[in-house]
C-alpha cells in the first residue's frame, strides 16, 4: 500500500472540490483507489487540514461506544462516522460494530500488541525449587518409595521370566 504525502492528499481533495474531475479520474492519476480519494474528501470536509494528520492512538471502550452510538442515532454511514471522529479507516468502525454484535462489550477492550516478554531462566528454576520446598517433602518421599517398589517388582518379574526360560530350555534338551 502506497503512502501519500499530505500535499498529495490535499491536492486531490482540491481537484475534486473544484468540480472538474471525478473521484475515479483523480485516483487513477495519483495511483490510488477511488474509495481512498472519497475518504480524503470526507475527512477534509469534516475536519479540514487536521483530518490528514495521523495520530496513532489506542481508542478507549467508551470512545468506541460513543462512535457506535453516534452512527446508530444519526444513521450516518461508516465513512461519515470515521471522518467525524478522525478515525483512519471506516473499516475500523465496522470492525468495532461487528465485535460488539458478535462478542459483546468485552471485545472492545484494547488488546496488548506484540510478543509477551521472555522470562529469565533463573526465575523458572527458582519457582521449581520453591514448589518442592513448600510442604511437599512427604509427597516426594512417598513418590520415592513408590518408585522403589515398582523397581523391585520389575526386577522380581525379570528373574521369574529368566527362570521360566531356563526351565523351558532344560525340558527341550531331554
Amino acid at each position: 500500500m502506497t503512502k501519500f504525502t499530505m500535499e498529495t492528499k490535499l491536492n486531490a481533495v482540491k481537484r475534486y472540490l473544484n468540480g472538474t474531475e471525478s473521484y475515479k479520474k483523480i485516483a487513477e492519476s495519483i495511483g490510488s483507489t477511488k474509495s481512498q480519494v472519497i475518504n480524503w474528501v470526507k475527512l477534509f470536509e469534516a475536519q479540514g487540514m487536521n483530518g490528514f494528520e495521523k495520530d496513532y492512538t489506542a481508542y478507549s471502550v467508551q470512545f468506541k461506544l460513543d462512535v457506535l452510538n453516534f452512527m446508530n442515532e444519526t444513521g450516518a454511514s461508516l465513512r461519515e462516522t470515521a471522518s467525524n471522529f478522525n478515525i483512519s479507516s471506516p473499516s475500523t468502525v465496522y470492525k468495532w460494530e461487528w465485535l460488539l454484535k458478535t462478542q459483546g462489550l468485552d471485545a472492545l477492550e484494547p488488546k496488548k500488541k506484540g510478543r509477551p516478554p521472555m522470562k529469565k531462566e533463573s526465575n523458572k528454576m527458582q519457582s521449581k525449587v520453591v514448589v518442592s520446598d513448600e510442604g511437599s517433602l512427604e509427597a516426594l518421599q512417598a513418590k520415592i518409595k513408590r518408585l522403589e517398589m515398582e523397581n523391585a517388582y520389575l526386577k522380581k518379574l525379570n528373574t521369574l521370566v529368566q527362570m521360566q526360560e531356563k526351565l523351558q530350555t532344560k525340558s527341550k534338551r531331554k
